[in-house]
C-alpha cells in the first residue's frame, strides 16, 4: 500500500509538517514565523516532496516547485494557526482517540494497524511522527466544528422557504473544487494577478495535471488535503453564481474560475444523479420484553419468557400478558403495540425476527443486549418518506452552506489578526 492512498483517504493536513531530516553539514533556515512558532525550510520542502511523490506515482506533472512554494507555505502557515487557537481554547485529543482514527485509517486501506505501521515505516515515515500528525488533524477538526456549532440553530421556517423555493430539488452535483485567495481590499490589477493564476491552474488541469493533484498544490481552501473534494451538493442549493456555472454541466466538466467575495474559485464535476424517491418498509407489531434485575436473574429471564410464549400458544391474549409482565414500558401500557416503525428502529435482534415473520406469525423468544424479546408481526407496508428525507436534506444543505461560510471567515479572519513575517 503506497503512503499517498493514506494521506488521500485520511485528509492529513497536518502531515506536511513533518520536519525533513537534515543532512550533515546542512543548515536549516526559518521561512515564516506564525505568532510564537516558526516554519523552517525543510518544512516547507517536504510538504512539496510529498505532494512530487504523489504526482510522479500517478503519472502527472507539477509546475516548477518556485510556483508551489507560495501556496504551501501559506497552507502551512493557516494549519499551524488552527492547532494554536485549537489548543489555546482548550481543544484536547486524547490517545484513545488517536487510536480510533489511526483505527479508521487502516481499516479504510483494508490494513491491520500493524499493516499500517509498517506501510508507513517502509516509505520513511516513523509511526509516532505520524500518531502526531493525526492529533493534529483532529484537533483542526474540532477546531472547525467548534466554529460551526457556534452558529444559531437551523429553523423550520428557514427548511419550509428552501423546500418551497426554486433552490431545491432537481439533480446532485458530486464536486471537487480549487479556491485561491483574494487579499480583501486588493486593487483591481492584483484581483486580475489572481484571476490570471486561476486560469493558469485550468490550462495545466487541461493538460493533463489530476485535479486533485491541483488542490493539493494551489488550493486555500479547507478541503484542499482532501483533494478539494466537497461531496455531493444540489444544484438549487448552491449559491447562484456555482449554480449558474454548473448548469446542464456534464461529469468532468471544469468551470472557469468564479469570483466569489474571497477569491476565486475552480469546481470540478466528478458525477450527476437526479434526487430520488425514498421509500422504506415498516412494520406493524406487538412486543414483550423480559430483563433480568437485582430480582430476576438472567436465568429467571429466559424461563419467564419461554413460559409466556407457551401460553399465548396455548390461547391466552398477547396483549394481556404484554400489560402484566412486559419490562418496555411504552408499549406494555397499550399491550405490548409497536406503532409503525422502520427498519432497525428497536435494534438489530428486533429486526432480525420481523424480517422472518410474516403478518400473523409469532417469534420464538430471542435475546438482545437488554433481555429476552417475543415480537408478534401484525402487518407490513412501505411508506414514502420522501418528504421527511427531503426536510433532513435541506436541513442538511442550510446547515453546510452556512458552515462553509462561516469557517471561511474565521480562518481568513484568524489569517489576517495573526501575526505572521514571512521570510520565504
Amino acid at each position: 500500500m503506497e503512503l499517498k492512498t493514506i494521506f488521500q483517504r485520511t485528509c492529513l493536513a497536518a502531515l506536511l509538517c513533518i520536519p525533513l531530516a537534515l543532512q550533515a553539514g546542512e543548515i536549516d533556515r526559518i521561512v515564516a514565523l506564525v505568532e510564537e512558532d516558526v516554519i523552517l525550510k525543510s518544512e516547507l520542502d517536504m510538504a512539496i516532496d510529498m505532494i512530487e511523490v504523489q504526482a510522479q506515482a500517478r503519472g502527472e506533472r507539477l509546475p516548477p516547485r518556485n510556483v508551489m512554494e507560495e501556496q504551501m507555505l501559506e497552507r502551512l502557515i493557516l494549519t499551524r494557526l488552527e492547532i494554536q487557537r485549537a489548543e489555546q481554547t482548550g481543544i484536547r485529543v486524547s490517545d484513545s482517540d488517536i487510536d480510533e482514527a489511526l483505527q479508521q485509517v487502516a481499516q479504510q486501506n483494508q490494513l491491520t494497524l500493524g499493516q499500517l505501521r509498517s506501510a508507513l515505516e517502509a516509505d520513511g515515515i516513523e509511526f509516532s511522527e505520524f500518531r502526531d500528525d493525526v492529533r493534529e488533524e483532529l484537533l483542526s477538526t474540532r477546531l472547525r466544528q467548534r466554529v460551526a456549532q457556534s452558529m444559531e440553530e437551523i429553523t423550520e421556517t428557514e427548511i419550509d422557504i428552501l423546500l418551497a423555493s426554486d433552490r431545491f430539488g432537481g439533480e446532485e452535483y458530486l464536486l471537487s473544487q480549487i479556491q485561491i485567495g483574494v487579499p480583501e481590499g486588493a486593487a483591481s490589477g492584483e484581483v486580475d494577478r489572481y484571476r490570471t493564476q486561476a486560469e493558469e491552474v485550468i490550462e495545466r488541469i487541461r493538460d493533463g495535471l489530476e485535479f486533485s493533484t491541483a488542490a493539493l498544490t494551489y488550493s486555500q481552501g479547507p478541503d484542499a488535503m482532501d483533494g478539494g473534494d466537497v461531496g455531493w451538493r444540489n444544484l438549487n442549493a448552491m449559491p447562484p453564481l456555482f449554480a449558474d456555472a454548473l448548469a446542464d454541466a456534464e461529469p468532468g466538466h471544469i468551470t472557469d474560475p468564479i469570483r466569489t467575495p474571497s477569491g476565486f474559485v475552480i469546481l470540478h464535476v466528478r458525477d450527476v444523479r437526479d434526487q430520488s424517491e425514498v421509500i422504506v418498509e415498516e412494520y406493524l407489531a406487538r412486543h414483550i420484553m423480559i430483563t433480568p434485575t437485582e430480582l430476576i436473574s438472567p436465568e429467571q429471564a429466559r424461563e419467564r419468557v419461554f413460559d409466556l410464549h407457551e401460553r399465548i400458544i396455548d390461547g391466552e391474549d398477547f396483549g394481556e400478558l404484554a400489560r402484566t409482565h412486559s419490562a418496555h414500558e411504552i408499549s406494555a401500557n397499550i399491550g405490548g403495540r409497536l406503532n409503525w416503525f422502520e427498519a432497525g428502529h428497536y435494534g438489530g435482534a428486533v429486526q432480525r425476527a420481523v424480517e422472518n415473520l410474516e403478518p400473523g406469525e409469532m417469534s420464538e423468544p430471542f435475546e438482545s443486549d437488554v433481555g429476552w424479546h417475543i415480537v408478534a408481526l401484525d402487518d407490513v407496508r412501505e411508506a414514502d418518506r420522501t418528504e421527511e428525507a427531503l426536510r433532513s436534506e435541506a436541513r442538511e444543505m442550510l446547515f453546510q452552506q452556512k458552515a462553509e461560510e462561516e469557517v471561511e471567515r474565521f480562518l481568513r479572519r484568524l489569517r489576517d489578526e495573526s501575526f505572521v513575517e514571512i521570510r520565504l
